[in-house]
């Protein structure tokens, strides 16, 4: 009869056996692949730091990085208070309600980005429906230009990361025990109090958490960026395939794809320090 040591040495055994195809995926499809980014932004043209030395002397460079992060900032604080007031409704809101309320937020999922990218171009262009109805309205007297800038692309980023918001804010909502609101009006509170001293510090983690995915989804938009901004809002993912695609320029194009690797793991390693990353994000 096999001892329990064995018993265990067999289990380990047989776990990785399983894990073994699994495990020789990831390397094949996602960490060679990225090594040669890494060693591609360090030898062509020539090996060296150079292409990271372009960081601080090319002006288009770090204006690229300057729109990014802020095109990015706006969106993520846009999403974070939209989608506190839908994920907050959707709490207070009756079962039926609620299940309506989430198919509504659900529903972009099963729309192509591109497919949404393209409706808000029509939709916001010169002739677009939303000018129309402004110009009709006698709101505006002339048409806004709310395309090929910053405004269209805006509109468009925060329409494809509101619902990462909503959803991570609304389950973070669902387990606030409604009593601790409750109980505080009980002691005299008003309802304001009671939302401002006990349920918004509660939803912190909600917040934290959309936060920081929304902002590192933002960082790496390219499709929305191209169509509504038309050229002229030019961020990291775009400006990286211009490099890689037209100019050839390998080294500059993987050096800014690295650089926004490495920006992404330094912000999830700085809030590591402040809260739990793995149990923010479920694991």
């Amino acid at each position: 009869m096999r001892s329990r040591a064995e018993r265990r040495a067999g289990g380990r055994t047989a776990y990785w056996l399983i894990m073994l195809p699994a495990l020789l995926m990831l390397v094949l499809l996602y960490l060679v692949p990225l090594f040669d980014v890494l060693l591609t932004s360090v030898t062509d043209p020539k090996p060296g730091f150079g292409n990271y030395g372009i960081l601080f002397t090319s002006a288009s460079v770090q204006k690229t990085l300057v729109t990014t992060l802020r095109i990015a900032g706006i969106t993520t604080v846009t999403a974070l208070l939209l989608g506190y007031l839908v994920a907050y409704a959707m709490r207070a809101a009756t079962t039926q309600r609620q299940r309506i309320m989430l198919f509504c937020v659900l529903l972009p999922f099963w729309i192509s980005v591109l497919v949404r990218s393209f409706a808000w171009l029509t939709l916001l262009g010169g002739h677009g429906v939303i000018k129309g109805l402004l110009m009709d309205s006698g709101l505006i007297d002339e048409p806004l230009s709310l395309v090929r800038n910053e405004t269209g692309v805006l509109i468009g980023m925060v329409h494809v990361m509101l619902p990462y918001a909503i959803l991570t804010l609304y389950a973070n909502m669902l387990g606030i025990d409604a009593g601790l609101v409750a109980a505080a009006r009980s002691l005299g509170a008003s309802r304001g109090q009671a939302f401002r001293m006990v349920f918004l510090p509660l939803t912190r983690p909600g917040l934290i958490g959309a936060g920081t995915l929304v902002f590192i989804l933002s960082l790496g938009f390219f499709v929305t960026p191209a169509l509504l901004g038309g050229g002229k809002v030019l961020m990291i993912a775009e400006y990286v395939a211009i490099q890689i695609n037209d100019t050839l320029r390998w080294g500059l194009g993987t050096m800014l794809a690295t650089t926004l690797m490495i920006s992404v793991l330094g912000a999830l390693w700085a809030l590591s320090r402040v809260i739990d990353v793995r149990r923010l994000f479920g694991a």
